[in-house]
């Protein structure tokens, strides 16, 4: 949502197959919506919805995320995948292919001690990564995903990559949008857009 808050959408495309030559699909963006409550620096409620100006057609290369149920519950100590063009290291080199890691999800409690993020991750938020510090999104994923399969192996969209104190830092692991908090938002403004 930061990436987004001081821009306009005719300023944006999205692309998807971005590994393929040439790229599957772009899509040009209609309209972004940005979470009436968000606030900076903190970035609470750090959320937004992109509307495209075509619908995206899935094939063999381009698959959808799942988004939770309103009721599914993602278990602490799972572990979950983040994808992401961000810098290597803080403040340092970004790749020219699209980066994977293998983080755990992390109690609210245990991310809210002293020695971690002091109280400041809000019920609208989630941590994932390690304490020992090591494995985590960098500057440059933000708005980016954090997936976990179910038994089915369905993928669902836990997590946006939102904030944190530098990257792979002890006791600072990666802070996340918490989307099934929004799901009544997302699912409110979906049903909005297809109004005629």
């Amino acid at each position: 949502l930061h990436s987004a808050r001081m821009s306009h959408p005719h300023k944006w495309t999205a692309t998807f197959g971005a590994l393929l030559k040439p790229p599957s699909m772009k899509r040009s963006v209609k309209t972004i919506i940005i979470h009436e409550k968000y606030r900076y620096p903190e970035h609470d409620y750090d959320i937004a919805l992109v509307k495209l100006s075509k619908q995206v057609e899935f094939t063999s290369n381009i698959h959808r995320v799942c988004l939770p149920e309103p009721s599914q519950t993602f278990p602490y100590n799972i572990y979950a995948v983040i994808t992401g063009w961000g810098a290597l290291t803080n403040d340092g080199p970004t790749p020219n292919v699209l980066q994977e890691a293998t983080v755990k999800l992390i109690d609210s409690n245990t991310c809210n001690r002293k020695e971690v993020y002091d109280g400041d991750i809000t019920p609208r938020m989630l941590c994932a990564g390690y304490l020992e510090g090591g494995v985590d999104a960098c500057q440059g994923d933000s708005g980016g995903p954090l997936v976990t399969p179910d038994s089915r192996l369905m993928w669902y969209l836990v997590g946006i990559v939102s904030w944190g104190d530098e990257c792979a830092k002890p006791n600072k692991p990666g802070v996340y949008t918490r989307v099934t908090f929004f799901l009544i938002n997302i699912h409110a403004s979906l049903r909005d857009s297809l109004l005629p």
